[in-house]
């Protein structure tokens, strides 16, 4: 097996009289300047919006499909005090959005209950079995399905002809013909707001409902540390209306005052200050935890609950599941990883599609995406039931849409949606091997020969005495970092080891490096799983804040080694 080895792509040169003009016009240094170039921000104006978004920025939400009719609907239902329920999904993005609708929508008085179908028994989104459920429990008047229900026609029109008026707020691709609802608000429908998840839909649907209708004790600002939750976990671009979210809302994180929150930050042994990463790594995988391996109801209790005591039990249980959810994922990618692996040729694999009655469907989204990792391939990672009846998730590489891909194969598929870089599906067990063979066409077709190199893209070269605090400060400058905006990756040149590595759990390295210029420490995650070469060392690497008992330091986190050129 023949692994693509990443392309080193040095940075391109840039305009030193573009760099020069920033400079002057922000008052900012010439390392921020020429990241910022880099990034696409050539401007003064642009720029400084980029370095400082405003809230203020934020666009009009009547801008969005079906927003007034939304709107008029839910006062309606308010104002007749019609039963309202809140049908959504159980990963981040949907217990987020959830919680944003159900504070705002019970401020204006609705009567209002949420509903998260159980990921197991019921499924994804607005399933037969989970509509039946929520039907029976919670007797709407007023659906809005939330996170969910654009593709979903077969299962809401007929709900509406039965009385139930339903809303479907979501932001999934709309592929096919839309359930006649009273309202279909959905970024996907326009060219505005495509890249909007539903935490940050909810948020614009709830400034809506203010802009109709002010009241004073609704703050939206309050809102914004969900947002920011919902947006950095759903994989959205950090980009426009996106960046001033997570920008503002992770400093609402920092000082939450929501208790489930606090208590989960807590848990996580999280530090004060909040970046992005935190969300993706530490309070993210804990949220999304109890909707994997259970039902969501948990973390959505966490994020809603005022009670403090209650707050600290459920961050416990959400903490204890998470490690449960990495037992059993490092199980089923091991599993899927050998099998991808008997079946790789370097040749002709150009998607990957592994399959088995073994693995827990809660897990098998985080495996797609290291395989994906692994293999630099578009990967589908399958659990099949006992009834024959498999439940898939896909993850993607740069120049093949998922979703258009799936429906090539879709006469293979029950079901199939999501997003050009992630998506989900429904397969009978008989058609897996079949789909295998298709989707490896179609991905043959859609991808060039450069899509199916990995690359490590180089932001800057830089002298290890160049790795501060200082330079650091201005770095941070770009955050949040994520989809749309990756965080800078620097390279240096001729590093050796001061000191002899060190293996932390038995996978990771902790390095001293030299190069006659400078010394700093640095972390080299999974180093410790293949031989380093002869040193002096090219290093790609990011840069990170470190602190320990209260002290800060600058430190490289190592994405890749390779011998001095």
């Amino acid at each position: 097996m023949s692994i693509p080895i990443p392309d080193w792509i040095a940075p391109e040169p840039v305009n030193p009289a573009t760099v020069s003009k920033l400079q002057s016009a922000l008052n900012i240094s010439a390392f921020l300047a020429e990241m910022l170039v880099r990034r696409g921000y050539s401007e003064p104006v642009e720029a400084a919006g980029f370095l400082q978004p405003r809230l203020n920025s934020l666009s009009d939400p009547f801008l969005l499909p079906d927003m007034q009719a939304a709107v008029t609907r839910i006062f309606a239902a308010i104002d007749q005090g019609e039963r309202i329920t809140l049908y959504g999904d159980y990963d981040v993005d949907g217990v987020t959005s959830l919680s944003i609708m159900h504070e705002v929508l019970s401020a204006y008085g609705g009567e209002v209950q949420s509903f998260l179908p159980h990921r197991i028994a019921e499924g994804y989104g607005v399933s037969a079995a989970g509509l039946a459920r929520c039907l029976v429990d919670t007797a709407p008047q007023l659906l809005i399905a939330v996170d969910c229900g654009t593709s979903s026609k077969a299962e809401l029109d007929p709900l509406m002809a039965s009385g139930v008026d339903v809303i479907v707020l979501d932001h999934h691709e709309c592929k096919e013909a839309l359930p006649a609802c009273s309202a279909v608000v959905n970024p996907k429908r326009g060219d505005t707001f495509g890249w909007l998840c539903s935490a940050g839909l909810a948020f614009k649907l709830c400034h809506a409902l203010q802009k109709e209708r002010r009241r004073e004790d609704i703050d939206l600002r309050s809102l914004l540390d969900l947002v920011a939750l919902g947006t950095v976990a759903d994989l959205v671009p950090l980009e426009s209306e996106n960046r001033i979210f997570v920008k503002h809302g992770l400093l609402r994180l920092a000082q939450s005052r929501r208790p489930g929150i606090r208590a989960l930050s807590e848990v996580a042994g999280l530090p004060t200050r909040l970046q992005a990463d935190h969300i993706g790594f530490g309070l993210g995988p804990r949220l999304n935890a109890a909707g994997r391996l259970d039902t969501a109801m948990d973390a959505y209790e966490l994020l809603t609950t005022r009670d403090p005591t209650r707050a600290r039990a459920l961050a416990t249980h959400l903490n204890a599941q998470n490690r449960e959810r990495q037992s059993v994922e490092r199980a089923t990618f091991e599993a899927a990883q050998s099998m991808a692996a008997a079946a790789w040729d370097s040749t002709s694999t150009r998607a990957i599609v592994v399959a088995s009655p073994e693995w827990h469907p809660g897990v098998i989204g985080i495996v797609a995406s290291r395989i994906m990792r692994a293999f630099h391939r578009p990967a589908i990672v399958i659990a099949i039931d006992e009834s024959g009846l498999g439940k898939g998730s896909g993850r993607s590489i740069d120049g093949l849409n998922l979703v258009e891909a799936l429906g090539r194969c879709s006469h293979l598929l029950d079901k199939f949606g999501g997003h050009e870089m992630a998506a989900g599906l429904s397969i009978r067990a008989e058609n897996v091997e079949a789909f295998a063979r298709e989707l490896n066409t179609v991905a043959n077709d859609l991808l060039s020969a450069e899509n199916l190199i990995p690359s490590l893209r180089i932001d800057a070269e830089l002298r290890l005495d160049e790795i501060h605090l200082d330079l650091l400060a201005e770095h941070d400058e770009l955050e949040p970092f994520g989809m749309a905006n990756a965080r800078p990756l620097f390279m240096v040149r001729g590093a050796v080891p001061a000191i002899e590595p060190v293996i932390l759990k038995e996978k990771h390295l902790k390095l001293h490096l030299d190069n006659g210029r400078g010394r700093i420490a640095a972390i080299f995650f999974n180093g410790a799983e293949h031989p380093l070469p002869r040193p002096p060392w090219d290093i790609a690497f990011h840069v990170e804040r470190n602190e320990f008992r209260g002290n800060q330091s600058a430190e490289m986190r190592i994405r890749a080694i390779r011998p001095s050129m």
